[in-house]
């Protein structure tokens, strides 16, 4: 069970962030990025098994800037309030409490960035433009075809459903043929948000196998 914090970004913003301790001395650090849905249910409990897993883990709710203390389900108004507000965002300002939550949890040793959805996307950008970070593992983040262009500054690894509606499987691929040198994992029969066990769209067995994989890329990277 972890604890809400209050930081500070380097343009004045505050916002609140769920921080999640390992037992032991941690291996590393995690920016652990949510969905569109804010730091709910579902994101404090990935955060508290990474935990779990030995690091140090933090979970800006990076949606304050538009609305404070979001936090949601998965119902079909759950969406559309969670794409509203998701539409108000500028992943610049994002990367700022990016920034922040990184400062916060430094002492922890190296630090990297998992996402998911929306979140996926931010880690990605994360790892083209911050610098710090020792890794970043986006899933499904449907705005990363649109910033294929943009050059990671540290290891990635990418998890794509290729049943996924919102993220075409040939635009998936064109990101892949782009970032050769990163790592990329297709689940087939895997949709949009595979991850999640709160959501219509979970699929037990490529979640299982992509945290395996996620472990396994963070042990190399971070301890």
């Amino acid at each position: 069970m972890g604890k809400t914090i209050d930081l500070t970004a380097a343009d004045g913003h505050k916002f609140s962030a769920y921080v999640a301790e390992p037992s032991g001395k941690p291996k590393g650090a995690l920016v652990l990025v949510m969905e569109i849905f804010g730091v709910n249910s579902h994101i404090r409990k990935v955060a508290d098994e990474y935990a779990a897993d030995g690091y140090l883990v933090i979970a800006p709710a990076f949606f304050d800037r538009v609305q404070r203390d979001l936090d949601i389900g998965y119902t079909p108004p759950d969406i559309e309030v969670g794409r509203g507000i998701m539409q108000k965002m500028k992943f610049e300002d994002a990367l700022k409490d990016v920034q922040a939550a990184m400062k916060q949890v430094a002492s922890a040793g190296k630090v990297g960035i998992v996402g998911y959805c929306w979140g996926g996307s931010l880690s990605f950008k994360a790892a083209c433009n911050v610098k710090g970070l020792a890794c970043a593992v986006a899933y499904y983040g449907g705005a990363i075809p649109g910033a294929i262009a943009e050059k990671p500054k540290c290891p990635v690894m990418f998890h794509w459903g290729e049943t996924d509606a919102s993220i075409p499987l040939d635009k998936a691929k064109e990101v892949a043929a782009a970032h050769k040198d990163q790592i990329h994992h297709f689940y087939p029969g895997a949709g949009h948000g595979f991850n999640c066990d709160q959501r219509g769209s979970f699929n037990a067995e490529s979640s299982k196998l992509a945290r395996k994989r996620t472990l396994e890329f963070l042990a190399k990277h971070i301890g």
